[in-house]
């Protein structure tokens, strides 16, 4: 019999390399561009802090109350842009802006 590990713990073993993470980070951005869908970015989240000590240490680094933390990442969380930047930057991350490929649609400045 096969010893096979199982994909959590092969994803959070991945993650702990800060570039598998960030790549993960904007993937998981990218889907929530297109669905909206902010419960798979937070397990996006959740996932990488769960890789690099939990979310007790993260509330630990960023000074957030960690049953806040718990409850901002959960999948019914609807944490604040603030807390966001403060759980990146806590990762190691940080929000940037880039240029939306040119897909037609343009906007005009006011």
């Amino acid at each position: 019999m096969r010893n096979l590990r199982k994909f959590k713990d092969t994803l959070l073993e991945d993650l702990k390399n800060p570039e598998y993470a960030r790549v993960y980070l904007s993937v998981a951005l990218e889907e929530y561009e297109k669905d909206k869908n902010t419960a798979a970015f937070l397990t996006a989240v959740r996932d990488i802090a769960k890789a690099n000590g939990g979310l007790t240490k993260l509330a630990e680094r960023t000074h957030l109350n960690r049953q806040n933390l718990y409850k901002a990442l959960s999948e019914e969380g609807n944490p604040s842009f603030g807390t966001i930047e403060t759980v990146l930057q806590g990762l190691g991350y940080r929000l940037s802006v880039e240029p939306i490929k040119d897909d037609g649609v343009h906007y005009k400045r006011a």
